[in-house]
């Protein structure tokens, strides 16, 4: 059985138009989006009712055939046995080679999603939504080096963002029979 991800906090993202960045904030400079597609791994998170309770977080982003990116997010609730997928688009935003999108997962309503920081061989990002309230550490990879993830917290801390209320989410051996 599945079940929406995102579909509640992105309308709510959506019909505010909230496609800016968060206040003192900057999108990474010299992005590529084509080195940015493919999947990454949700190694935290400040928490939202959309992605409550899931863990085995993925996104994979792909290009469509339309124009933009085909955006596949999943998770799983461990405890339920659940799988939850959602299908959106994303349309890059801002000036030409800024790391910022426009992603929808409802109609035409959408969301900011603003990498504010990038590993330079794409291995990690930090990316924040329009305001304060949604953060997320991703990686290629399932796990990430705990030094590599101690910076990225305090990178988000001197930005203002709330790390106490990071969560980290579970991508090891309870996600295997989900991959």
């Amino acid at each position: 059985m599945s079940r929406p991800l995102l579909t509640t906090a992105l309308l709510g993202l959506g019909l505010a138009g909230c496609t800016g960045l968060p206040e003192g904030t900057r999108a990474v400079t010299g992005f590529e989006l084509d080195r940015y597609l493919g999947q990454w791994y949700e190694i935290a998170r400040l928490d939202h009712s959309f992605e409550e309770g899931l863990d085995c977080v993925t996104a994979d982003y792909r290009r469509r055939e339309e124009g933009g990116v085909r955006v596949i997010n999943r998770g799983v609730d461990l405890a339920a046995g659940e799988e939850s997928v959602a299908e959106g688009k994303a349309y890059p935003i801002g000036e030409p080679g800024q790391g910022r999108l426009k992603v929808s997962f409802f109609g035409p309503f959408y969301a900011g999603y603003n990498v504010l920081a990038l590993d330079e061989a794409y291995d990690w990002a930090l990316v924040a939504g329009p305001d304060r309230d949604y953060l997320w550490i991703l990686s290629r990879t399932p796990d990430m080096e705990p030094a590599t993830y101690r910076s990225l917290v305090e990178r988000a801390r001197a930005l203002d963002f709330p790390v106490e209320g990071l969560i980290e989410v579970e991508q090891g051996e309870a996600c295997a029979a989900w991959r």
